[in-house]
């Protein structure tokens, strides 16, 4: 594999100053044009993504350096009324579950990106990473409705139900 056609996929490493853990990062292939993109390279760097995740985490010894904030992470967890107590490893889990998330939905939008022969990442190859992968369903009710129908991803605001709304059957007419 010739590595001199590959770069780093932007935003993803250590934050500057913070004091906090770098991270390896996996290069990943630019494209020349959208046609070239298939979606076979989509999933290979996608697999390559995950592999690099799978091996860091088997190679992680400090548990102590953090790419997120421990103590922002108990708050949030101890918004729940429900929670009571919170074992000490367990922000330290949702840390890197959340890195991890963070790192994936970026690499799926910068990939829609580089599709539209851009180099900024916008709100709408965020919106389009998240419509595109049926895991982050979960998420389609904060995107706003406008976004979703930027960049040729082929939805039209008809076809996005409004939150909340009945289905088209079962409108009064």
């Amino acid at each position: 594999m010739d590595h001199s056609d590959q770069r780093q996929q932007p935003g993803v490493g250590a934050a500057a100053g913070r004091g906090s853990m770098a991270y390896p990062t996996a290069p990943y292939q630019t494209v020349s044009s959208p046609t070239s993109f298939a979606p076979q390279q989509q999933q290979q760097q996608l697999q390559a993504f995950w592999a690099n995740q799978m091996q860091e985490v088997d190679q992680t010894t400090d548990f102590k350096n953090h790419s997120l904030p421990l103590a922002r992470i108990k708050k949030i967890m101890k918004a729940d009324e429900d929670v009571r107590m919170i074992s000490a490893e367990a922000p330290v889990i949702f840390a890197k579950v959340c890195e991890m998330f963070i790192l994936e939905l970026t690499l799926r939008s910068w990939i829609h990106t580089e599709e539209n022969k851009r180099r900024t990442l916008q709100k709408n190859d965020i919106a389009a990473a998240i419509s595109r992968t049926d895991v982050f369903d979960f998420l389609v009710d904060i995107i706003p409705r406008d976004e979703l129908k930027e960049e040729g991803l082929g939805i039209t605001k008809a076809a996005i139900p409004l939150v909340g709304s009945a289905p088209d059957a079962l409108r009064p007419e």
